[in-house]
């Protein structure tokens, strides 16, 4: 582990992936941490509780971690990996609210991403994954896969991020902290990380939540809840079909 973003959701992580990605690291962001650790999460997140060597195992091939849930575990991730760099990456507080609200938006309007946690067994392992990590982002309980309702609390989620960003800044040793914003571009960073900079432009990614139809399109887990949704589509259809049938036999109106 080199490099720990600790920056709150929607404060440029996506494209710290890409820009992180373009340095030559290895890393893993939101769906990748589900996807490959979502049961040690889920223990870490839950009454279970975790530990440094949790975090050891779960990220010592890994080069670099963003998003949720890392960021919030960002202390005890430097502890397991005491070399490694922190970045909080930080915005204006009112324009990362309306990202915030933007990217929820986006999400309850997608129509496969709703479908896929109910009719996907791994789909339904996503969405308490998800309220997991809104509860430990927020304090707030997701009840159902299309309750988004969580998302207005304007209050609890801007003090959510600000508390988050007042205790990285106070309790990271200052040799170990970047405080970013992505709109500075590559000299900051290059500069913090030791890597030349690269020519070519800084990326910019998820502008207004569009990165959930890319991952929709791309991640690996995105392929599985596809596949299982088409096995439980059919099973749904023929069980339909097979209770039409007996009441056919039986001539009942199933009306």
């Amino acid at each position: 582990m080199k490099v720990i973003v600790a920056g709150f959701v929607k404060t440029g992580t996506k494209t710290m992936v890409v820009a992180l990605s373009e340095l030559g690291y290895n890393v893993y962001d939101f769906m990748d941490h589900f996807w490959y650790h979502g049961d040690k999460w889920a223990k870490i997140l839950s009454s279970s509780g975790g530990s440094i060597e949790d975090f050891k195992e779960m990220y010592q091939s890994v080069d670099a971690v963003t998003d949720a849930p890392p960021n919030l575990f960002w202390e005890e991730i430097l502890q397991a990996f005491p070399d490694a760099k922190v970045i909080l990456t930080s915005r204006d507080e009112d324009s990362w609210y309306k990202s915030l609200c933007t990217q929820f938006q986006v999400l309850n309007s997608n129509i496969l991403y709703q479908v896929m946690q109910v009719l996907s067994p791994t789909g339904w392992k996503y969405f308490k994954h998800f309220r997991l990590v809104i509860m430990a982002l927020s304090g707030i309980r997701m009840r159902h896969p299309f309750d988004f309702s969580f998302s207005k609390n304007e209050m609890v989620w801007k003090k959510a991020y600000r508390q988050h960003t007042r205790y990285c800044k106070q309790n990271c040793p200052p040799d170990k902290l970047l405080v970013y914003d992505v709109r500075q571009g590559w000299a900051p960073l290059c500069e913090f990380l030791k890597e030349e900079i690269p020519d070519r432009p800084f990326p910019r990614e998820n502008v207004a939540g569009s990165i959930v139809d890319k991952l929709m399109a791309t991640h690996p887990s995105a392929f599985r809840v596809k596949r299982e949704m088409i096995c439980t589509t059919i099973i749904l259809s023929l069980l339909m079909l097979w209770i039409l049938q007996i009441f056919s036999i039986l001539n009942l109106d199933p009306y």
